[in-house]
């Protein structure tokens, strides 16, 4: 399965989705067609049977380096920096294509975990925010570039970067235009955890997530989701929901029964 913009490839295999930026020769820069092929992939993730983990990646040494330059040059000209485009219908919170380009990825059902080598600058590090887990190479080389454009990160950076690092720290981040490397994004939290290949290390969790119960993995995800944007008596009862819902359920059972005997489970995907 790739879009037929061949700017994001997808395959699918043993329940991993491997989701990729393909313009390696532009270090994966973010123009009109990448931004609608970002979304229309997410889009169709949501319901594509039998994904369970997403590995979120770029072609090439790099992971995006932001906004094509085309972008800039048509600021500086007055000229529109986006034509009107049809993106698939969507009830989240993120209306604009580029926040939507990054918000799909908060809004799949299933983890998303962003492989970070070379550069994730700007618009390509708000992409990585949109994932549930970063892992990035310890020279890799992130930052809020926006304000050295005369910009501000606008592809949900502002509300998702706090939930990440302390607000000083975002406030920051946001102000400097500083790129911290790898080491130091895990350090402050932009980062999970860094690795020497993140994309096998992401592989390697991913495979690991979609041998769990494909069922409790997704409510986990949601209720995670609502952990400090709800008050705690609407999370504590999602929570009772949630694992009401899980106990006794077909697939529930089955990692109970692989567990007591000693094998794979076999779970079904709903």
């Amino acid at each position: 399965m790739t879009d037929s913009s061949e700017r994001v490839t997808v395959s699918v295999a043993d329940g991993v989705a491997d989701v990729r930026l393909n313009r390696p020769e532009k270090r994966n820069a973010l123009d009109p067609q990448t931004f609608t092929a970002l979304v229309a992939t997410g889009e169709r993730l949501k319901t594509e049977p039998g994904v369970r983990a997403v590995v979120l990646s770029g072609e090439g040494p790099d992971f995006c380096a932001g906004l094509d330059f085309t972008a800039f040059q048509a600021m500086r000209d007055g000229q529109p920096l986006f034509a009107p485009v049809q993106l698939p219908p969507s009830t989240g919170p993120a209306r604009a294509l580029a926040q939507r380009a990054v918000y799909v990825w908060t809004e799949l059902p299933v983890p998303v975990i962003a492989a970070v080598r070379g550069n994730a600058l700007g618009g390509g590090l708000q992409i990585a925010l949109g994932a549930d887990i970063r892992i990035v190479s310890p020279d890799a080389r992130l930052s809020v570039f926006e304000v050295a454009w005369g910009l501000i990160p606008d592809m949900t950076g502002t509300q998702l970067l706090p939930e990440l690092v302390s607000r000083d720290v975002a406030k920051e981040l946001t102000f400097t235009a500083r790129i911290v490397d790898g080491e130091e994004a895990a350090r402050i939290g932009l980062a999970t955890r860094t690795e020497p290949d993140p994309l096998a290390a992401a592989f390697t969790m991913a495979r690991e997530i979609a041998q769990h119960n494909p069922d409790a993995i997704r409510a986990a995800k949601r209720l995670l989701e609502l952990a400090g944007r709800t008050d705690l008596a609407s999370g504590f009862a999602a929570e009772q929901k949630e694992i009401a819902a899980l106990i006794g359920s077909p697939n529930q059972v089955e990692a109970v029964a692989a567990r007591f005997e000693k094998r794979p489970p076999r779970f079904k995907d709903t």
